[in-house]
């Protein structure tokens, strides 16, 4: 089976940055399954068992697993929140991850298009960070990280954080269980967070600035370091 962030779409694919997994695993095919028989009417499914899925579990379960970082925080163990998605707008989620925030929980955020969570604002959201990289690739991918103190978990899927995705349509996310794969997709985001050329910086006020390697710092596009790992002329 084959599950991607993205569209099957031979004009969108030349230049949309997506993510897709490939796997065997049963409990995501019977989940698959399932789903397919919900959208064609043969079977009402309520329930999945790996699969987050809108608008049924989805909304619940990823509040679910920001409050989680929130507690590890609350009781000393380590805890971090990564995203990486089109748009980051959904009023309730917002409202936690101000909440997580407050509570000392880090959180890191790469939003291409409309984000209207303010990071940055003493006493609300200080361990927020956002950040948009534009390039020459429609940044379209979508990444959910969760420290889970220690114990990592990471989704990707089609769904952006906003009412329509979460609650109006079918989207679908799915948990990347290999640790090799864990550690790729926490190494790109880390990759994507210190862009110093093509990243701007949401600032409190809503406003962006592009960053700049400091003195010294050597150049990093995040887009032209994945290109390389393919191609290497890109490098």
């Amino acid at each position: 089976m084959h599950i991607g962030t993205g569209n099957y779409n031979p004009k969108t694919a030349r230049f949309y940055s997506d993510l897709g997994l490939f796997s065997c695993r049963e409990e995501l095919g019977a989940d698959l399954t399932d789903l397919f028989n919900n959208l064609t009417g043969y079977l009402r499914q309520k329930h999945y068992r790996q699969l987050l899925v809108a608008p049924l579990s989805m909304r619940e379960r990823f509040m679910e697993l920001i409050q989680r970082e929130i507690q590890h925080q609350r009781n000393g163990y380590s805890s971090y929140i990564a995203v990486k998605m089109n748009s980051l707008v959904d009023p309730e989620i917002i409202a936690l991850l101000y909440e997580a925030s407050q509570a000392g929980v880090h959180v890191d955020a790469i939003v291409r298009g409309i984000c209207t969570l303010k990071p940055g604002v003493p006493g609300l959201s200080e361990t927020i960070r956002v950040i948009s990289i534009i390039g020459r690739f429609l940044e379209h991918s979508r990444i959910f990280f969760f420290g889970n103190g220690g114990q990592e978990e990471v989704y990707i899927g089609s769904a952006d954080w906003m009412p329509r995705n979460l609650d109006s349509r079918v989207e679908v996310v799915t948990p990347v269980a290999d640790p090799v794969l864990i550690r790729e997709l926490k190494q790109m985001l880390e990759i994507m967070l210190a862009d110093n050329r093509q990243a701007w910086e949401q600032q409190p006020d809503g406003t962006y600035r592009q960053k700049q390697p400091q003195a010294g710092e050597p150049e990093l596009s995040a887009q032209r370091h994945f290109m390389a790992q393919g191609r290497p002329e890109f490098a």
